[in-house]
């Protein structure tokens, strides 16, 4: 008898967050089978498990060589369910620059983010973490990007997100580039404040949050 898509999907993180590779592409594969979308299971499976590894890794509960392991089941699992993708899910091939802003090294959220764009088709450059404010100007030019993606975990680095903004005011390019910003102290009123495009809570609602600031840009 088939499982119903909460125990899949349930399976699916846990195998992720206990760092079990073989049990990731098992239930991933048993996803596929069972008629899963397979963009449902990425989001709500494999990187709800990362998330969790995240919020122990944040407790210390768990430290990198762990993360590392999560991550690499949950690439695993990607690997399972990437060519089950919709048409819609990988067709927007749109660019995108995204990292952790100057003076901030955590880059957990940034980079569930990046996955999360990856799998829905967008060309992700990945400039890491504590990148200096131009960097993230400099690379949109030079890769030709559409959106700017700015996270940061720390208070203190949050006016950083403005002053990038305020930098392509200055250089007359403002309108070249949407700009999304996330991270733990970031709210939807301080993207409002200071002129983000958009604001993504998690991971998941980037791919959707990325795709409304494009809707009425011409591919």
């Amino acid at each position: 008898m088939a499982r119903d898509r909460e125990e899949i999907l349930k399976d699916m993180a846990d195998a992720v967050l206990n760092m079990d590779e073989a049990l990731t592409v098992k239930t991933s594969k048993e996803a596929i089978a069972t008629g899963l979308d397979a963009f449902d299971a990425i989001t709500h499976g494999l990187v709800v498990g990362m998330n969790k590894a995240g919020e122990l890794y944040d407790q210390e509960e768990y430290f990198v060589p762990e993360l590392l392991l999560c991550s690499d089941a949950m690439y695993a699992g990607i690997d399972i369910l990437r060519p089950h993708l919709r048409k819609e899910d990988t067709e927007d091939k749109r660019k995108c620059v995204i990292g952790v802003v100057e003076g901030d090294t955590h880059d957990i959220g940034k980079n569930l983010v990046k996955i999360m764009l990856d799998v829905a088709g967008f060309e992700v450059h990945d400039l890491g973490r504590n990148v200096p404010l131009a960097s993230f100007i400099e690379k949109a030019k030079e890769v030709d990007a559409e959106i700017i993606c700015l996270s940061t975990l720390m208070t203190t680095t949050m006016d950083g997100m403005a002053t990038i903004i305020e930098m392509l005011k200055e250089e007359g390019i403002r309108d070249n580039f949407k700009v999304i910003i996330g991270g733990g102290p970031i709210s939807q009123a301080f993207a409002n404040r200071i002129g983000a495009d958009g604001y993504a809570d998690n991971a998941s609602s980037a791919v959707r949050v990325a795709r409304d600031v494009l809707s009425s840009v011409k591919a």
